[in-house]
């Protein structure tokens, strides 16, 4: 609709949107879409997206799917933003929230980004896709990929949660186990994709995944009656979600959608400490991650050592006055267990490190008792059921 191109994050390269794109093809980097917001300013207003169907496609002038093309849809998006009152309480908060990204389709909230994804490689008239994945990006692009009548190529770990293996396998998926890490995941899915003809929608090295990813961000400050809370909390393994809302916070600025003079969230990246690579990067002043040698933690989705789009993460954790946190596997159980039986809410490993990084926080000062802060569960425990026998 307003798409407009798609812009290197790190040198600056840019190209046309009218093909589809992947990596920077002069540094390497990630890319990201643009948009032409002065004439999206004109055309939409906040009073007329609160009209819409309360999902991701609401935000239609701000997605990259062209006005008159069908995306392909699961009814993803309008997720709950739940008052986390009695996990507040016992934190010491008064104004605590969850997000819950679990309520998605697929049960996580991979399937903005997929939806997004999808809808443009079909766009282009891609015919088969492929993605590496440690869980839920597999499963939601095992969907994606049969709403759109395309065939799935996954790569996963061996040790991946069975839900999740089952459900690649029953949504159609071709399911490849591989004896190693995501890393290893990708580094198949690189030998075999361009000889197959397949469209390899690895974490940020296409730049969509990313704009349903943002979307979270939109709706949260929505449903905040369009103000920023102070501090978001993100498991962070390849880091789309953060980046993403970051993204969309200045894009909402411009669109004249939130008080330019309102101050953009903290935001906080927190990782498990088996696989903490953004967090010792971030606390060693680093500008590129180191990849841990040995990444180990019961959370499949932050098992990620070497997030694609590190320096992208890194500043936004920088310009955002955050920072980023790293919490133990039988701590992060028992965030999920506390979270759980405070406020009703079943999360994923992956969620539960907020728990405790939280905790932490307040104990140490960096977020007081009436700031309003967000933790984004990004998928259902149930998908995770080993995890908590």
């Amino acid at each position: 609709m307003f798409l407009k191109c798609v812009e290197c994050t790190e040198c600056g390269w840019s190209a046309d949107a009218k093909q589809l794109r992947t990596i920077c093809e002069s540094c390497g980097a990630n890319v990201q879409a643009r948009y032409e917001l002065r004439a999206a300013r004109e055309a939409v207003s906040r009073d007329q997206i609160v009209g819409r169907p309360f999902d991701m496609w609401r935000y239609r002038e701000v997605l990259p799917v062209a006005a008159d093309v069908e995306p392909v849809t699961l009814g993803e998006g309008g997720t709950p933003l739940l008052p986390a009152n009695r996990l507040g309480s016992e934190l010491g908060l008064t104004k605590l929230y969850v997000k819950d990204e679990g309520q998605n389709p697929t049960g996580s909230f991979k399937a903005r980004g997929m939806s997004a994804a999808v809808s443009m490689a079909k766009t282009f008239g891609v015919e088969a896709l492929a993605v590496p994945s440690a869980g839920n990006a597999a499963s939601a692009a095992a969907a994606y990929g049969a709403r759109a009548g395309l065939p799935v190529h996954v790569a996963m770990p061996r040790n991946t949660p069975a839900a999740i293996q089952v459900e690649c396998e029953v949504l159609g998926a071709h399911v490849t186990l591989i004896d190693g890490n995501i890393s290893a995941c990708g580094a198949w899915v690189r030998e075999h994709a361009a000889p197959n003809g397949w469209f390899d929608l690895s974490t940020l090295k296409e730049p969509y995944r990313v704009e349903g990813k943002k979307t979270m961000g939109f709706e949260v400050c929505e449903q905040l009656g369009w103000t920023l809370p102070d501090v978001i909390l993100y498991p962070t393994g390849g880091g789309t979600g953060l980046v993403g809302m970051w993204k969309a916070f200045h894009e909402m600025r411009e669109l004249g959608w939130l008080d330019p003079e309102a101050p953009l969230p903290r935001m906080y990246a927190v990782q498990a400490d088996g696989c903490a690579p953004v967090v010792e990067a971030f606390h060693g002043g680093l500008e590129r991650i180191t990849p841990p040698a040995n990444p180990q933690t019961i959370a499949a989705g932050l098992r990620v050592p070497a997030p694609f789009a590190d320096r992208w993460i890194l500043r936004v954790l920088h310009e955002s006055n955050g920072g980023a946190v790293a919490i133990s596997d039988n701590a992060l159980i028992a965030g999920c267990r506390q979270l759980a039986t405070a406020d009703g809410v079943f999360a994923a490993p992956e969620a539960g490190t907020l728990v405790a990084a939280l905790a932490e926080l307040v104990d140490g000062g960096s977020v007081t008792r009436d700031e309003t802060v967000i933790l984004f569960n990004t998928g259902s425990g149930l998908k995770y059921l080993e995890c908590f026998q």
